[in-house]
């Protein structure tokens, strides 16, 4: 698949473990992307806010444990995986720029996702618990929830 994309003219780089880089990919966007939905902060507001940074430290952290029981870990920290996205300044989140076009979120494969996988592993999440519940909430309200998501 890899050459054929390459054949294709695509710049791709093939990894030995499709799951653990799908993870991976969804543990470094599962805070910002709705922090900056509730909040309508660019990414590097909410890297240097000390409170909100805390908060989505401890919910990466929490799906970092997650990540480890279903053997995808993690090796890099909250604090490093940050360190690169502050690198690319202050963007605008892909949800912030959904709820800003009035656009359904993707709060299913971002957050729901990771909450009901620690839950079926019996490990607590607090604060993805508290994104999730603010982040459905706010979209509900405003009507961008996709129909499939019915909560």
């Amino acid at each position: 698949m890899a050459q054929a994309l390459r054949d294709g003219g695509l710049e791709v780089e093939a990894t030995p473990d499709i799951r653990q880089a799908i993870w991976f990919k969804l543990w470094g966007n599962m805070t910002t992307n709705p922090v900056s939905a509730l909040t309508g902060a660019t990414a590097d507001r909410i890297f240097d806010d000390p409170l909100v940074n805390a908060f989505c430290l401890r919910a990466m952290a929490e799906a970092s444990a997650i990540g480890a029981r279903i053997d995808c870990p993690i090796a890099q920290s909250g604090e490093e995986r940050q360190a690169v996205g502050r690198k690319l300044g202050a963007f605008k989140t892909s949800m912030l720029q959904d709820v800003e076009a009035g656009r359904p979120i993707e709060l299913d494969a971002l957050v729901t996702a990771v909450h009901e996988i620690g839950a079926k592993l019996g490990l607590p999440t607090p604060n993805i618990d508290a994104l999730l519940g603010l982040t459905r909430l706010m979209a509900g309200t405003r009507g961008l929830l996709p129909a499939a998501t019915g909560r």
